[in-house]
This record gives structure tokens, sequence and C-alpha cells, in this order.
């Protein structure tokens, strides 16, 4: 693998792991939700550099899972995850307006997807 797609995936990975450990403590749902998106998008993005892509300072992981289809179709089904990872990620980011608040469920659901998806990844990557 080269270097430049192992750093993203080893950033991702750190943003998956703070994820999973505030996920685990039942903290701070938005921030779960924030490492998640993060981590998607650096899987995301070393996945695309690896197949060719150059790289785009973009953070809509629809975007960047549409683009993914266009190497893989399998990839398709988590445009909604992209899409919902996205629309929270703009709203945490930018207020005004309070923290979001999410369930414990659907927080858990879009690790789960989230997990996924990056597995996909990882796979596609051996």
């Amino acid at each position: 693998m080269k270097k430049n797609v192992q750093e993203w995936i080893e950033r991702g990975e750190h943003d998956l792991e703070a994820a999973q450990l505030l996920l685990d403590r039942e903290a701070h749902a938005d921030m779960v939700l924030f490492h998640i998106h993060q981590a998607v998008e650096k899987y995301l993005k070393g996945f695309l550099i690896h197949q060719g892509w150059k790289l785009k300072k973009i953070h809509d992981l629809e975007t960047l899972i549409t683009e993914a289809v266009d190497f893989d179709s399998s990839f398709e089904p988590y445009l909604d995850i992209g899409r919902r990872l996205t629309a929270f990620y703009y709203t945490e980011r930018y207020p005004p307006g309070p923290v979001p608040s999410h369930s414990a469920e659907e927080t858990r659901y879009m690790m789960e997807m989230a997990s996924e998806l990056i597995e996909k990844i990882r796979n596609a990557l051996k």
C-alpha cells in the first residue's frame, strides 16, 4: 500500500477508535458522530487515492461515496449513511444553534454502518 494511502487509513483508524471509546462510555453523541464522520472520510479518501483519484479537500461523504461507486458499484448502499453523517457534520461544525442531540440507538446504528463500510474499504485495500 502506498505511504500516503496508509497515512489516511492510520488517521481514520484513530478517529474510529476515538468514536468507539466515547460510544462505550455513552458520552457526547455529537463527538461520537463527529469522529465517525472523520473516520469514514479518511478511509474513503485513502481508498480513492489508492484507485488513482486526485485528492479533493471536501467533507461531503455522499460525494466521496459517489466517487467510490465509480470504482466499485457495491459502495452504493452506503450513500444514505454518507448523507446522514454529512448532514450531521455540517450541523455540528457550523453554529449557530445548540449542539445536536442524537439517541444512543441512532448513534450505535451509525457506528455499525460506518464500521461495515470501513471493513469493506479495508478488504478492498488488501
